[in-house]
């Protein structure tokens, strides 16, 4: 049962909750579908289930922030804001990987949010949850040396081999910063001989000094 990804609500027995669970249907995306564009009208509620969607803002130059992940047993707290406020989407969301979720049209959340206790803790409850991460985010941005961001991006997303499949460019969108910055920190990562390059990734060739290097 699908409410097994999310805790809180499966423990809600009102029954104009348990009507609208009953009756919202599943969705699965390919991966890098875009499911959301800037400007766009929010139409529904995603509960995902399964794969990722990474929330992407563009700046005016043209530069890509990725703001947060939405992944299985989460909902996204972008969507929640524009439903709430009754606004057009301000970012992007892409999925990553194939994505399945649990579709609430606006008409049911907002039915919903009015009539169901347990729903609007948990509505609220998400928003709490993603606002404490969003401003670690930019307390990061604001406050965290681009080189430290790297160093800790690299050691959270390298495979197994130690290999991390990104281009620079990727990891500029990851870190909010350009990909010529990436590149020069790269180069002196691997100066020290902390890390390997080659096309479309790097290898950490020694990630306990990566780690002393938070």
């Amino acid at each position: 049962m699908w409410l097994e990804k999310f805790a809180d609500l499966a423990a809600v027995q009102d029954p104009l909750w348990q009507q609208a669970a009953a009756g919202l249907q599943p969705t699965t995306v390919p991966s890098g579908a875009t499911l959301f564009e800037c400007g766009d009208a929010c139409q529904n509620y995603l509960f995902v289930l399964a794969g990722s969607v990474k929330i992407v803002s563009l700046n005016p130059d043209g530069r890509e922030v990725v703001l947060y992940r939405v992944g299985a047993g989460q909902t996204c707290i972008l969507t929640t804001s524009c439903l709430l406020g009754e606004t057009d989407y301000p970012a992007q969301g892409i999925t990553e990987q194939e994505t399945t979720a649990m579709v609430m049209p606006r008409p049911v959340f907002k039915r919903l949010l009015e009539g169901s206790d347990g729903f609007r803790r948990f509505v609220f409850g998400q928003i709490s949850d993603r606002m404490a991460r969003l401003m670690g985010l930019v307390q990061e941005l604001a406050f965290e040396r681009a080189h430290v961001r790297l160093a800790r991006t690299l050691l959270a997303t390298r495979g197994d081999d130690q290999v991390v499949h990104a281009t620079h460019a990727e990891l500029a969108v990851e870190l909010g910063t350009v990909r010529e910055v990436v590149s020069r920190l790269l180069k002196e990562f691997e100066h020290n001989g902390w890390v390997a390059l080659f096309r479309g990734g790097v290898r950490i060739t020694d990630p306990e000094a990566l780690k002393n290097h938070l």
